[in-house]
């Protein structure tokens, strides 16, 4: 059993990207075909990123690939090989020793504050650029707070009652969700996972598997990127589980980053 919780915890802070659902909502309904979000990226492994420029992905820097790994991302179906990964200065990997000391009290407060002190942020140089896919827009306001969201994701499910799917595959078919956002400060933007009653007809958060998923908001000319998928705080009676209703989700605010953002890309150009 320890052993078990121990796997929770190490994923659990980083608990981004698949989609949980309502439990009073069929599944299909949170079902889109990848055509819906061409500009989604799959990376080696687990986790999403998002296409920003012909050559460029922003995801979570947790979930980035390594510098120097021979590694591709997968974006429309398509392998582009990673030439490059620059990681925020200001990201802080989480030490093995914050995960053991929560396990031995139950208290992931400390793990928390960790996570809103790091910059969890990385920008993916691709080889080669994508042709065919629309780069989506940095979002550059500060009036995110009660906008509706949008969430999309291809790992694993479940839903509110019962949380995370045991055992559920962190690669499928492709999910989206909406959700309010409810707050946010320099460095995240976060929404709670309402159940019936008070939630959106297609309410969900972003579950295990698939860090670095965009937090999205549509306007006339398209999608604009407010946020990555990050980390959560879980609900006291399920404080080491993921996908319960009244979790938060904490996203990369990408309104503070939009200026590093460009910065590196353009040093590359």
């Amino acid at each position: 059993m320890r052993h078990r919780l121990l796997l929770v915890l190490a994923t659990l802070p980083f608990a981004a990207g698949a989609i949980v659902i309502r439990s009073d909502v069929d599944e299909s309904a949170y079902r889109i075909p990848p055509s819906a979000f061409p500009a989604l990226a799959d990376l080696p492994g687990e986790g999403h990123g998002v296409l920003i420029a012909p050559r460029w992905v922003v995801t979570a820097a947790h979930a980035a690939p390594m510098e120097g790994m021979d590694a591709e991302v997968q974006i429309n179906g398509r392998p582009y090989r990673v030439e490059r990964v620059f990681v925020h200065p200001g990201y802080r990997r989480m030490p093995d020793a914050l995960g053991q000391a929560a396990l031995a009290s139950g208290d992931p407060g400390p793990i928390h504050a960790f996570l809103a002190a790091s910059d969890d942020i990385a920008l993916i140089q691709l080889a080669t650029p994508v042709s065919d896919v629309a780069p989506v827009r940095l979002y550059r306001g500060h009036d995110e707070a009660g906008r509706i969201a949008t969430l999309v994701g291809k790992g694993a499910t479940g839903n509110g009652l019962t949380g995370l799917a045991p055992g559920a595959p962190h690669r499928g078919e492709l999910r989206r969700a909406e959700n309010a956002v409810t707050g946010g400060n320099d460095r995240y933007l976060w929404y709670r996972f309402d159940g019936p009653g008070s939630g959106r007809r297609l309410e969900g958060v972003l579950g295990s598997g698939d860090s670095g998923g965009p937090l999205l908001i549509r306007d006339p000319q398209g999608w604009q990127l407010i946020g990555l998928g990050s980390w959560i705080t879980a609900v006291p009676e399920h404080a080491l589980e993921a996908g319960y209703y009244g979790q938060v989700v904490h996203n990369v605010r990408i309104s503070r980053y939009a200026g590093w953002i460009e910065s590196v890309m353009d040093g590359e150009r």
